[in-house]
């Protein structure tokens, strides 16, 4: 099942935004990744299992990932936005080997339709 990304818009800078992931029950690694267009997919942030976390560094701080009990909804809170967190923002899920889920998108599949965030100045 191909997952489902909502919650997308457009905020001017230092506003908020929660973004959803609908998916199947998954074990392993969960992710939110963006990409605008002309540049690659990046990682925003992870969590595995057990929800620990990795965040880039672009984005510690402000945002935030989480899943609810089921673990089959994956959020991101989006706080303080600037105009670089621009994107489309896709959410995919990746095998768990132990120790944090990696930022890669090579470790990750698959991916939803995706979900437009623009942050204006």
């Amino acid at each position: 099942v191909q997952p489902q990304e909502s919650g997308g818009g457009s905020v001017q800078s230092g506003g908020s935004l929660r973004l959803s992931c609908t998916s199947t029950h998954h074990i392993g690694c969960m992710g939110w990744f963006r990409q605008v267009p002309g540049k690659e997919r990046e990682g925003v942030a992870a969590l595995d299992s057990d929800d620990r976390t990795t965040y880039s560094d672009s984005v510690k701080g402000r945002f935030t990932i989480s899943r609810d009990t089921t673990k089959t909804i994956l959020y991101l809170q989006m706080n303080n936005l600037k105009p670089e967190d621009t994107a489309m923002y896709y959410c995919g899920t990746g095998p768990y080997y132990g120790g944090p889920c990696p930022l890669r998108t090579g470790h990750f599949g698959g991916w939803g339709q995706g979900t437009q965030v623009t942050v204006s100045s």
